[in-house]
C-alpha cells in the first residue's frame, strides 16, 4: 500500500512526459490532476486504515536491496509521517489545481511536480537511512527546474541558490548518515538496526552537527535562509505553495526522527543552544517580515519565524512540546499555503504585491472583497487567534517547552505579537483605503480560482476548532520517542532545574 504512493506519481509523471503524440496542456494539467486525486484518496485510506494506539511502524514493507551496502527498501508509516503524508497529498492536488492549463511546456511542469510529489513522499515513508537520502535528494533537481523555467525575473539566480544550499544540507546529511551506521557497528542503514545511543557523547555531538546544519539549511534557520525568500519570490505560486507547505517540513521531520531520536544525549547537551537557536530564527525572520514591502516576501520571511518554534518544541523534548512541533508542522503548512495562494490571485489580478503600489482592495464593487476577507482569516490564523488552527498549535509548543525553557518560550512568545504587526501593515497597505489608480478595473476573481483558498481555510477553523482529530493520530507515537530512558527526562532533569 506503501509503494503505490510512490509509483503512482512516478506513473503519472511518465505517462504525461513521454506519451507519444501531443498531448493540450489542458489534457496534462486534468490527467496530473486525476493522478494527484488518486493519492490523495490513496492517502486517506491509509489513515483511515491507521490504528493510532499501534506505536510502532505500520503497513511495512521491507524488501532487500543492496546487501553490500546495507541498504533496503524498507517503508513503513507513524503517527509523525501520517500527517505530513497527508498534507503532501492535499498540498500537491491544490498546487496542481491552481496551476494554469495554458503554461508553457506543461507536459513537463506537471511531470515535475509528479516526479517532486514522489520524492517527499518517499522521503516520509523511508525507514532506511540511505534511502531517505535517496528520496530526499530526488526531490532537489525537479523543484531547481520549477523554478528555474516558470519563475519570475530573476528565477536562474534564485534557482541556483537553491541548488546549492540543498546540494550542502544533502552532503551533511549523508556524511552524519554514515557515521551513524559505521560508527555504532552497524551493518544496516535500516532504523530498526541503528543503536547509536551506545556512542560517546563527542561522537554522539559531531555526528549532530551535520544533522543540524543540513536540515537547518532546508528548514530554513538563521543564518542558512537566504535561499527561501529569493526561492519564494521567483518561484510561481503552486511551487511556493508546495516549498512552503511540504518541502520545509523535510527539515524539521528529519532533526526530530533522526536527531532527536537517534542521538539523545548529544540533543540533550545542546537542547539550551538549540531553544536560544529558536529565539533567533523566530526573532529574526519576524522583523525581517515586518521591513517588506513585498507581499510574498513578506509571507516568506514569516515562514522563518514560524519554523523557529518547531525548533523550540524540538530542543525541549516533551511529549507535549513534540506534539505541538507535528502540530506546527500542519498549521504552518495549511497556512501559509493559503497565504501564498492569496498572494498569487492578488498578483494575477492587480499586477503587483507592491504594498506601495496596491491598496483598498477591499472595496465591493472594483476590489477583491472575497479574497480579502480569507486574506483576513489567514492572517488571523498566522498571527494565533483562538478558534483556529494556527493558536493552538502555537499553545501546545508553548506549553510543552515552557516547562524546560520559561526564558526562551517567553521571548519566542514575541515573536507571535510580531506576526500581528507585520501581516496588521499587509492589510491596513494592501486592502483599506481608497483604491489605487494603479489597480482599477481589476479582472473578475471566479469561484475556481477560490476554490483551493476556501478549502484551505475551511480545513484551518475545522481543526483550530476539532484539534484532537489531528493530535489522536500523533499523541501515542510521540509518547513511545519520548521513553524515560531517552530525551525527555534527561532534558528535563539537567537543563530544566538550571533555568
Amino acid at each position: 500500500m506503501l509503494s503505490a504512493l510512490i509509483v503512482l506519481p512516478l506513473f503519472g509523471a511518465a505517462l504525461i512526459g513521454f506519451w507519444p503524440g501531443e498531448i493540450s496542456g489542458k489534457l496534462s494539467h486534468r490527467v496530473a490532476l486525476l493522478f494527484a486525486i488518486i493519492i490523495l484518496l490513496w492517502t486517506v485510506l491509509l489513515a483511515i486504515k491507521f490504528n493510532p494506539g499501534e506505536v510502532h511502524q505500520q503497513f511495512g514493507e521491507f524488501i532487500p536491496w543492496i546487501d553490500s551496502l546495507g541498504l533496503t527498501y524498507n517503508l513503513g508509516i507513524d503517527g509523525l509521517s501520517l500527517p505530513l503524508l497527508v498534507l503532501n497529498a492535499l498540498l500537491t492536488c491544490i498546487a496542481i489545481y491552481s496551476s494554469n492549463d495554458i503554461i508553457q511546456r506543461p507536459r513537463f511542469y506537471y511531470s515535475l511536480i509528479l516526479l517532486l510529489t514522489a520524492g517527499v513522499t518517499g522521503a516520509f515513508l523511508a525507514q532506511d537511512l540511505l534511502l531517505f537520502f535517496l528520496f530526499y535528494e530526488l526531490e532537489l533537481i525537479p523543484l531547481y527546474l520549477l523554478i528555474a523555467i516558470w519563475g519570475g525575473a530573476r528565477r536562474g539566480y534564485a534557482a541556483t541558490k537553491f541548488l546549492i544550499y540543498t546540494a550542502v544540507s544533502g552532503i551533511l546529511i549523508l556524511a552524519s548518515f554514515l557515521g551513524m551506521v559505521w560508527l555504532s557497528g552497524s551493518s544496516s542503514f535500516a532504523l530498526a538496526s541503528l543503536n547509536t545511543t551506545t556512542l560517546s557523547l563527542t561522537t554522539q555531538l559531531l555526528l549532530l552537527a551535520g544533522i543540524l546544519v543540513g536540515f537547518g539549511i532546508k528548514i530554513p534557520l538563521v543564518p542558512f535562509h537566504t535561499w527561501l525568500p529569493d526561492a519564494h519570490v521567483e518561484a510561481s505560486t503552486p511551487i511556493s505553495v508546495l516549498l512552503a507547505g511540504v518541502l520545509l517540513k523535510l527539515g524539521t521531520y528529519g532533526l526530530l526522527r533522526f536527531g532527536m531520536n537517534l542521538l539523545p544525549s548529544g540533543w540533550t547537551y545542546i537542547a539550551p543552544w538549540l531553544a536560544s537557536w529558536a529565539v533567533v530564527s523566530v526573532l529574526f525572520g519576524s522583523s525581517c517580515a515586518i521591513a517588506q514591502t513585498d507581499m510574498k516576501k513578506m509571507v516568506a520571511y514569516s515562514s522563518i519565524g514560524h519554523m523557529g518554534y518547531i525548533l523550540l518544541a524540538a530542543a525541549a523534548a516533551t511529549p507535549l512540546s513534540i506534539l505541538g512541533a507535528v502540530m506546527q508542522m500542519i498549521s504552518h503548512g495549511l497556512i501559509s499555503a493559503l497565504l501564498f495562494l492569496l498572494v498569487g490571485v492578488v498578483y494575477q489580478k492587480a499586477g503587483s504585491r507592491d504594498l506601495n503600489v496596491i491598496r483598498g482592495l477591499f472595496n465591493p464593487e472594483r476590489g477583491l472583497p472575497v479574497i480579502g476577507s480569507l486574506m483576513v482569516l489567514g492572517v488571523m490564523a498566522s498571527a494565533g487567534v483562538p478558534g483556529m488552527v494556527g493558536f493552538i498549535a502555537e499553545f501546545i509548543v508553548f506549553r510543552g517547552s515552557f516547562a524546560v525553557f520559561p526564558v526562551q518560550t517567553l521571548v519566542s512568545m514575541i515573536g507571535t505579537g510580531l506576526t500581528a504587526v507585520y501581516f496588521l501593515i499587509l492589510m491596513n497597505r494592501a486592502f483599506f483605503g481608497r483604491l489605487s489608480a494603479q489597480v482599477t478595473n481589476l479582472p473578475r476573481v471566479f469561484w475556481s480560482d477560490r476554490l483551493p483558498a476556501v478549502i484551505l481555510a475551511v480545513l484551518i477553523v475545522i481543526f483550530g476548532i476539532q484539534p484532537t482529530w489531528l493530535v489522536r493520530w500523533t499523541e501515542p507515537t510521540v509518547k513511545a520517542m519520548l521513553n524515560t530512558e531517552k530525551v525527555v527526562a534527561t532534558v528535563s532533569l539537567d537543563h530544566g532545574n538550571r533555568n
